[in-house]
Parts: C-alpha cells; sequence; structure tokens
C-alpha cells in the first residue's frame, strides 16, 4: 500500500492528501542533505533539528505544529506497512499552540454501564418522570456522541423513529447529520414521546402543542436549559467519579470511534465542520501531546 492510499483509507480528501505529501517531501529533502538515507533510520532528535530548522526560516508556530502533524502520518505509515517499531515524532510538541484540553478518557464500556445502570425510579413519581427524560438524554450524549447544546435544541420534528434515526440540525460550531439510534433508544424514545413527556407538560399546566422542544423542562413547559445538563452531570457522577464533564463524555465517544472508523465518517459523527478539529481527538487517543520538548526554542 503507498502512503497516499494508506490516507485515503484514513479518509483524508485529495486537498489535504496533497498538502501532507507536499509537507513529508519537504522532510525527505532534507534528510538528504543531512545525509539520512534511510527515512528509517530517522531519530527522535532528528525530528527536533528539522523543526529548529524550518522555524530558524521565520514560518508560524502553527505551521511548524502542522509540519509535525504530516511527518508523523507517514511514520505512522511506515508502522503498519512497513515494520517500523517507532515513530519519531511522539511526543513533540509544538509551544505557543493553543490546543483543546486533553481529557482523561473514560472507556466506551464504561459509559455504557453508566447509561445502563442510570436509575428511573424514585420515591417522587414526579422524580421518576424527570430520570426517565434524564435517561433518555443520557442514551443520546453517549451513543450519539451529541453536544450539550445540540442535545438541548432538538424537537420532536427532528425524531425519525420509523427509520431509527434522528435529525441533528446544525448550528454556529456544528454540521448537521442524521444520526442512527440503538434499538433499545427507539423505544425508549417511544415510550417518552408518547407517556414520559406528556406526563412532564401536564405537571406545568400545558398541552403538547404549547411546544415542539423534545426535552422539556417543568417549569415552563420550555426546553431544557444548561442547569438541566448540570443536574444530569451531577446525577451520573454518583455512578462513575472520574466523569468530570459532559465535554469529557463526548471526548471519550470520538475516541472510541476512531478507534473504529476512519477520519472522515467520525468527522460526520460528530458533526464537526473541519478535519482537522477530529483530528485533535488523535491525539487524546495516542497521548502523543503531553508533555513539552523543551532542547530548542522558540519552539
Amino acid at each position: 500500500m503507498t502512503f497516499r492510499e494508506y490516507l485515503q483509507l484514513k479518509g483524508y480528501s485529495r486537498k489535504s492528501i496533497a498538502s501532507i505529501q507536499k509537507i513529508c517531501s519537504y522532510f525527505q529533502s532534507w534528510c538528504a542533505t543531512e545525509s539520512i538515507s534511510d527515512e528509517t533510520e530517522v531519530s527522535h532528535n532528528d525530528i527536533i533539528a528539522y523543526i529548529k530548522t524550518v522555524t530558524d526560516k521565520r514560518i508560524s508556530q502553527k505551521t511548524a505544529a502542522n509540519y509535525i502533524s504530516h511527518i508523523k502520518k507517514y511514520y505512522d505509515y511506515l508502522i503498519k506497512e512497513h515494520g517500523l517499531i517507532d515513530n519519531p515524532c511522539s511526543y513533540i510538541m509544538i509551544k505557543g499552540i493553543k490546543r483543546k484540553t486533553l481529557y482523561d478518557i473514560i472507556s466506551y464500556e464504561t459509559l455504557e454501564q453508566v447509561c445502563h445502570s442510570y436509575p428511573i425510579e424514585a420515591k417522587n413519581p414526579y422524580q421518576s418522570l424527570i430520570r426517565k427524560r434524564n435517561k433518555v438524554m443520557l442514551g443520546l450524549l453517549i451513543y450519539q456522541g451529541l453536544r450539550s447544546e445540540e442535545l438541548m435544541k432538538l424537537e420532536l420534528a427532528d425524531l425519525q423513529l420509523r427509520e431509527g434515526k434522528i435529525m441533528i440540525q446544525g448550528g454556529r460550531r456544528s454540521a448537521g447529520r442524521v444520526m442512527k439510534l440503538e434499538s433499545g433508544q427507539v423505544f425508549e424514545l417511544m415510550d417518552y414521546v408518547n407517556d414520559t413527556r406528556k406526563a412532564l407538560l401536564q405537571q406545568t399546566n400545558k398541552m403538547p402543542k404549547d411546544t415542539t422542544a423534545l426535552f422539556i423542562t417543568t417549569t415552563k413547559g420550555a426546553a431544557i436549559d444548561s442547569n438541566t445538563m448540570k443536574i444530569l452531570l451531577r446525577q451520573i457522577q454518583t455512578l462513575n467519579n472520574k466523569i468530570t464533564s459532559l465535554n469529557q463524555v463526548r471526548a471519550s465517544v470520538i475516541v472510541h470511534w476512531l478507534r473504529q472508523y476512519n477520519l472522515r465518517k467520525v468527522q460526520h459523527l460528530v458533526g464537526h465542520k473541519h478535519i482537522s478539529s477530529t483530528e485533535a481527538y488523535q491525539s487524546s487517543d495516542l497521548e502523543d501531546l503531553k508533555e513539552d520538548i523543551s532542547k530548542y526554542h522558540p519552539f
């Protein structure tokens, strides 16, 4: 398999592949000038020296970070296809680049266990309704990897239960998409829409036609808000204290998907408008952005 074919299988676009190959060719030319004839013999220090060379040419720190990212992909390819043992680009981080917070990743099996063990029964019938609603919401966070704000914007019309799907509306930060529901979710959503939601609306003295929001509060019969999400977070933290935020839950789902699917498919599943946003989560998976390299400056 060629490097180009490898990148295609990973889901990169033609434009991205051309850019990656171009940067790698620059690096290979540098290796030739340094009398490094075997690219599999390149060391961690060689990569550091190369980045020092390019940063001396006044390229931006962001560009230098892209160089490392692209060269790393090439060595990932050599590891997979040609038996290379180590990637010389691992653990190199350009200083001064703003990055996403790296979350402690929760295993997908653990997230599923949290969802399955979430209790819906309560002494107060009203609280049981709330918990039934919250469990359906939790399923969408874990099985579809939704953002909190996407969950809050869902409407009844977004459900396609006959097809076993749900439509996620796009926004400023995310792309719209249609996602498959797990079979258990279809039944839970049917029960929620036909029974639980109607009972919640009765608690607010409002008729179902008064709101089209899928998930509603009991105070106004309006859509759930950030306070609802905070309550849900506190509830699932009682089931697993390693969960620190709903963003951590989403990040863990994305990392799980990256282990199963190619980059382009995961980009679609999570609603990222730019593939670079999805690539950032590969760092969480590989844990290769955990430390700075301080041998050289300014990077």
